[in-house]
């Protein structure tokens, strides 16, 4: 399964932005939807965004809808989390994936991820 590696987290104090960055070298990051997670201290992973870029499908669930935006450059092989109005509870280890789903299903429904996690990056929102 292609091995997809998320950058860019930092420090910042809420109500700021930060963008995510996901790399997935050797795989066309456009090829299959891709997922971003998130683990805060204590807590199981969340789903927090889904993008299938052949299917034209995105995915937020409530707790980040109309704050977090995903994208992909195609051009840069790149996938984007944009995140905005950052909260002290968005505070965890993020992650993105490369998503598999059967012929036919919906992409990003559900938004569940089994195998190997690469490597994540941490987001620290403080008050």
């Amino acid at each position: 399964e292609p091995q997809a590696v998320a950058s860019g987290g930092a420090l910042v104090q809420a109500g700021e932005s930060l963008r995510l960055s996901c790399a997935a070298p050797g795989f066309s990051i456009d090829a299959k939807p891709i997922g971003w997670f998130r683990q805060a201290p204590g807590k199981g992973r969340e789903g927090v965004a889904c993008m299938s870029r052949s299917d034209g499908v995105t995915y937020y669930p409530e707790s980040v809808k109309g704050r977090f935006t995903v994208s992909i450059d195609s051009a840069k092989n790149t996938a984007y989390l944009q995140m905005t109005g950052l909260r002290p509870e968005d505070t965890a280890m993020y992650y993105c994936v490369v998503l598999q789903y059967p012929v036919n299903a919906k992409p990003c429904f559900p938004l569940a991820f089994f195998g190997s996690w690469g490597q994540g990056t941490q987001v620290t929102v403080s008050s």
